[in-house]
C-alpha cells in the first residue's frame, strides 16, 4: 500500500487522474476505496475549481478502477447512485 505505481496499474487511471488523486492524498487503491469515488471526485473538483472535471472521466473511472471495469461498463443504476452522491 502506498506504492506509487499502485494507482497507475488500475483500469481507467491514466497519468492525469493519478496526479489529481495524489494531489488530494490518494496514493493507492486501498485509499481510493476508503474515501470512495464520490468523495474523491468532489475533492478533485474542489481542488481544481475553474477546470472542467467530466463525470464520466473521473467519477465513473474511479468506480471502474475499484471494480476493474471500463467506466462505461458500470451499470446505469450504479452511475445514477454515484451522481446522486455528488449532488
Amino acid at each position: 500500500m502506498g506504492n506509487k505505481n499502485d494507482l497507475s496499474s488500475l483500469r481507467n487511471i491514466g497519468p492525469t487522474i493519478q496526479k489529481r488523486l495524489q494531489e488530494i492524498g490518494i496514493n493507492s487503491k486501498g485509499e481510493l476505496k476508503k474515501v470512495g469515488p464520490a468523495l474523491a471526485y468532489q475533492k478533485i473538483q474542489s481542488k481544481n475549481s475553474g477546470k472542467t472535471i467530466p463525470v464520466c472521466y473521473y467519477l465513473y473511472s474511479l468506480q471502474g478502477a475499484l471494480e476493474d471495469k471500463h467506466w462505461d461498463d458500470i451499470s446505469q443504476k450504479k452511475k445514477q447512485k454515484l451522481l446522486d452522491q455528488v449532488k
